[in-house]
């Protein structure tokens, strides 16, 4: 059964409205949150475009300083093998995997989430809608309601 928008009193809009707004907030958060992870994974796909045969030489003679702990202990390293990485496919599991198996990977956690955010973004953009049609009926009705007030106060006036 719908129920129109404008059979509604001021606090069921109101509280429907707080109701879109936490809806609204979730949303954003999840795509945001989505985007966060996309972004880790775009660049960690791009950072394995450096490690090529052409330039094994330079990376073999490259420092590194590797971050052990959480608590900044560094050591120094030098990177021997640029044909394989280990990948973090989550949960604290790591997988040897060449260079192209790797980007492969990366590309498609990429377009996963490229799509989970195409999956959200209309339900936002309808719930943005839904709380602009709120908003207004609620403004409508608070008008009318000013309206009537003074509509009363002014055949009280007159009658005295």
């Amino acid at each position: 059964m719908a129920v129109n928008l404008t059979d509604l009193t001021l606090p069921q809009l109101e509280g429907l409205k707080t109701q879109l707004d936490q809806e609204i907030e979730f949303l954003t958060s999840s795509i945001g949150q989505l985007k966060v992870v996309q972004t880790k994974y775009v660049e960690a796909k791009d950072s394995l475009n450096v490690l090529n045969k052409n330039n094994k030489v330079s990376l073999e003679i490259y420092k590194l300083v590797l971050d052990l702990t959480s608590s900044q202990m560094y050591v120094p390293g030098t990177l021997n093998d640029v044909e394989h990485v280990l990948v973090d496919v989550g949960t604290g599991y790591y997988v040897e995997k060449n260079v192209e198996d790797s980007k492969a990977f990366f590309k498609r956690k990429i377009d996963f989430l490229t799509k989970q955010i195409e999956k959200i973004q209309p339900a936002l953009q309808e719930k943005h809608a839904m709380k602009q049609a709120v908003i207004e009926v609620m403004n409508v009705k608070i008008q009318q309601l000013q309206q009537s007030q003074q509509t009363s106060q002014m055949v009280g006036t007159t009658k005295a």
